[in-house]
């Protein structure tokens, strides 16, 4: 083979590789979310390292009546980097090396992609890298996670949000599998049937006067969502309605949707006189061009299914919220 052949032989290759990797590379895949490929080697895995990855990344979900982890971690041996786990949407790679780093890169063997790489020469290095930025790997791969979902979203059919639009001057991205179950002037609510139970999202809104120092106490978010379940969420028996379970006090944090400050809280419901509940996420979002405090409110009822995943559909959809100009 003379060497001019050889070289256009090798170009096309490289073109044919490059090609073939763009191409996979701007496929937007959506399975199972928040799962996480941790390359690392088994003696690392099965000691401290291993156990601090479990307690931080995996500890339990806040707001869920059963026990599951904030993400779901699969270890590989680090050796596995160049095989099939290079395709995996988030990987963590930690490994013993020279020097000690701790970087979050994106989109780095596929499209999507968050990888986390975590080094350090010794065993205490590893773990405090891994101490001082659990919450920020978490929040990555979160934020990640939910933009998938709300692309993967886009390809669906959507549902129609014009009664959405006339009553609450807002729009988001939901699937047409939600039906419409109840749609007054100053309460949506919307439904989806899953095997065994269904998703639900409602929204309504309250002056701004609910805001006290710019806050709205855990207290005021039980009491307006109780008050709203007492009016419209019913059940089959008579005198039930959906109430937050008193057994457990809900969580709440600061976030953002459509740059606005909203104020998140997770918790448990219950039907009042009756059996059932499950988990919510509740936002609180303040618009004050439109003096109002706008709430949506996922929650689930699924008693046979496991439900930080039907929780984060509910989110992301919720977090696809657009505000339009009046």
């Amino acid at each position: 083979m003379n060497k001019a052949l050889f070289l256009c032989l090798i170009s096309g290759f490289f073109i044919v590789s490059c090609s073939n990797r763009s191409d996979k590379s701007d496929t937007i895949t959506f399975s199972k979310p928040n799962q996480v490929a941790v390359l690392i080697d088994d003696q690392l895995w099965n000691g401290e390292v291993g156990d601090t990855l479990r307690n931080t990344l995996a500890a339990p979900f806040l707001g869920l009546p059963q026990e599951e982890p904030v993400l779901t971690l699969n270890q590989y041996p680090a050796k596995l980097l160049e095989g099939f786990t290079s395709n995996s949407r988030n990987i963590i790679i930690v490994k013993r090396e020279d020097k000690s780093q701790f970087r979050i890169q994106a989109n780095e063997f596929a499209n999507p992609q968050t990888v986390v790489h975590i080094s350090g020469r010794s065993v205490q290095e590893l773990l405090d890298s891994i101490h001082n930025n659990d919450s920020l790997i978490i929040a990555k791969i979160k934020e990640s996670e939910i933009k998938v979902y709300q692309q993967w979203l886009k390809k669906d059919s959507l549902l129609d949000t014009k009664k959405i639009v006339e009553r609450f001057g807002i729009t988001f991205d939901v699937p047409n599998r939600y039906r419409m179950v109840m749609g007054g002037k100053r309460f949506i609510w919307l439904k989806k049937e899953i095997t065994s139970g269904n998703l639900s999202l409602i929204m309504y809104q309250m002056p701004l006067s609910v805001l006290k120092n710019n806050k709205i106490p855990t207290r005021k978010i039980v009491s307006i969502r109780d008050s709203i379940g007492r009016i419209y969420i019913h059940g089959a028996v008579p005198r039930t309605y959906m109430m937050t379970e008193k057994a457990f006090t809900p969580y709440q944090s600061e976030t953002t949707i459509f740059g606005k400050p909203a104020f998140e809280t997770r918790g448990s419901w219950e039907l009042s006189h009756d059996f059932m509940g499950g988990p919510f996420v509740n936002y609180a979002i303040v618009d004050e061009p439109n003096n109002r405090v706008l709430f949506i409110e996922g929650f689930c009822y699924a008693p046979s299914k496991k439900k930080r995943d039907l929780l984060f559909e509910l989110e992301a959809i919720i977090r696809s919220t657009r505000f339009l100009k009046k």
